[in-house]
Formats: C-alpha cells, sequence, structure tokens
C-alpha cells in the first residue's frame, strides 16, 4: 500500500493535521509548490486531481511546458 496519491503521472503526499483536524499534501517531483486538502480522504483525492487539473490547464493557457515529475533515484555518497 501507498502513502502517495497518483493523478495524471504526477504523486501527491497525504498528511494529517491533528491540530486542524483536516488532511493535506502536496505535489512532489515537481519544483511548482501544488498542496491540496479535504476533511476526508475521498476529498482529499478530489481537491488533489482538481489541482493537477487547475496546473496543467493554466500552463496550457500560458502556453509553457508543465514540469514532468522526477523519476529515478536519489543517490546518497557517504
Amino acid at each position: 500500500m501507498s502513502d502517495l496519491l497518483s493523478y495524471k503521472n504526477y504523486n501527491g503526499t497525504v498528511e494529517y493535521s491533528k491540530e486542524d483536524g483536516c488532511l493535506f499534501g502536496k505535489v512532489i517531483g515537481i519544483k511548482s509548490l501544488l498542496s491540496y486538502e479535504g476533511d476526508s480522504v475521498k476529498e482529499l483525492e478530489q481537491d488533489f486531481q482538481n489541482v493537477i487539473d487547475e496546473y496543467l490547464d493554466d500552463c496550457k493557457k500560458r502556453k509553457v511546458e508543465p514540469e514532468q515529475p522526477y523519476k529515478g533515484t536519489f543517490n546518497e555518497s557517504g
């Protein structure tokens, strides 16, 4: 089981704020900050998908290439 949301090749985190009583996350693997939230897993997933769709639509309107998520591994040298 993965702790990440996935949609249109983008991945996002799932976190819980005890203080606010809500779920939240951010899209990972890109430089742009795209965040989302919800009061349930279903709401969180819907807001995540909406954020991705809005990002892609905005890039299209501005005629810029959307960032592609990083694929690969990080190597630690020790």
